[in-house]
């Protein structure tokens, strides 16, 4: 390659990272808008061939072998007028006759074609060689174009290439630098790319300075006309997932498999773990020896409070380990309305609904059960017994407490929607209650 076309192909390559072949194809599609320019005539469609080898070109006009037409038909192609068309939407009328609209600038009619190729079949492409010319016949319009369609071809192989690039990097985590923040967005840059991170995958009360190094997990990689779209995040629950893979051997390895993640960024996340390996326990392994593997997890999300559930096959049980530290009474399952009644002691029932309910939203998520929480009340041993006694005249065995439905109820959904004064006050009134018994 000592022509300095080819040179130039070379350098541009290597600047830009594009395959050379990308670059001769733009060439290729500039070459063939300045030939149309100065030396095309009408309905010829123009394509060329570049030797990087020589540093010359072949033009060719290049059709599509069609099936004959009658003079009508043609006659309303020039005309601009549509013809039956071969497609989902076209009657059984059209499809029977198998013509596509004919377009003189790209198919030839099969009799056409065979006068100089007597073997040309349906389908077949014919290419038609053009005269040649050198590059210094082009004009100063043609050239203005050729390079316009070259500079155009250039950036969307190079746009194709950095999308490919960091597509491969949805669902992972990456470093990238805080730009700038505009309005409620945050920019992070990553060299060729500037990342968005909007308001709702910040993680509140984070603050993010510019110039600074930040870890993020990257939701989406779009391709625009503008170069890839990238949204990234720090509070989308697959952070959590991706640090637990790098921080924990056994999950990166198979061992041990997360079913699951729940999360409000910044304050709680519950992750749900099993082991097909009776050996192994899954959340052990997690906490690792003297809880270092989980406070190095809870580091890399600036303090959120991780707990660790034990995933189980059965619905009930599962729901009853979201729950926790809760302990639970009793579950019933409405598998059509996809609803958990959960039961829980009277003084469990603030552990189940948590801080503005958020243990039991963490577990409706985790579980994919919309979950409501009822508590008991517990009546004094003494009390039963002197009513039985009236009832029956018998004097009754001393027994264990007997419980019975109480008031209190609350689901996910309800906590959601309460505002933050209301579970201010079913707070304190559970506070109250606890003290009076």
């Amino acid at each position: 390659m000592n022509n300095p076309i080819a040179s130039a192909i070379k350098l541009i390559s290597d600047e830009k990272g594009i395959p050379q072949e990308q670059v001769v194809e733009g060439l290729e599609a500039a070459l063939a808008a300045a030939y149309r320019k100065d030396f095309g005539k009408k309905n010829e469609n123009i394509k060329v061939e570049f030797d990087l080898k020589q540093g010359t070109f072949t033009v060719f006009d290049v059709k599509t072998v069609v099936p004959d037409y009658t003079e009508e038909e043609l006659q309303a192609a020039e005309q601009d007028e549509e013809l039956p068309e071969v497609g989902p939407e076209a009657s059984e009328e059209d499809e029977v006759e198998g013509k596509p609209r004919f377009n003189p600038k790209t198919d030839v009619m099969i009799s056409e074609a065979r006068k100089t190729q007597e073997d040309v079949q349906l389908g077949d492409e014919v290419r038609t060689k053009l005269p040649p010319v050198d590059f210094d016949a082009f004009g100063r319009m043609a050239a203005q174009t050729a390079k316009q369609v070259l500079i155009q071809k250039d950036r969307e192989a190079e746009r194709a290439l950095i999308y490919g690039q960091f597509k491969s990097k949805e669902d992972t985590i990456v470093i990238g630098i805080v730009q700038r923040r505009e309005e409620h967005r945050v920019l992070v840059d990553f060299g060729k790319v500037t990342a968005i991170m909007p308001i709702s995958e910040q993680i509140p009360r984070e603050r993010y300075v510019p110039g600074e190094r930040v870890k993020v997990y990257v939701v989406s990689v779009q391709s625009s006309i503008k170069g890839p779209e990238m949204i990234v995040s720090r509070a989308h629950p697959g952070m959590v997932k991706k640090i637990f893979e790098a921080e924990i051997p056994e999950i990166a390895s198979g061992s041990i498999e997360i079913k699951g993640v729940s999360r409000e960024a910044g304050s709680r996340s519950k992750v749900a773990v099993c082991s097909a390996q009776e050996a192994i326990d899954p959340i052990g392994s997690c906490i690792g020896q003297r809880g270092g593997r989980i406070q190095t997890i809870v580091a890399e999300l600036g303090g959120e409070k991780v707990d660790l559930i034990l995933f189980d096959e059965d619905s009930k049980q599962y729901i009853a380990n979201a729950l926790s530290p809760a302990k639970v009474t009793s579950i019933e399952l409405d598998e059509k309305a996809k609803l958990a009644r959960v039961l829980v002691g009277e003084d469990q029932l603030s552990l189940a609904i948590g801080k503005l309910g958020q243990n039991v939203r963490l577990a409706s998520q985790l579980t994919g059960w919309n979950i409501e929480v009822r508590g008991q009340k517990t009546k004094p041993v003494e009390e039963e017994q002197a009513l039985e006694y009236v009832e029956t005249g018998e004097t009754v065995e001393p027994t264990e407490e007997r419980q019975e439905d109480g008031q209190e109820f609350a689901s996910a959904e309800e906590i959601s929607e309460a505002t933050h004064e209301e579970q201010e006050e079913s707070s304190e009134f559970e506070k109250e209650k606890s003290v009076d018994s």
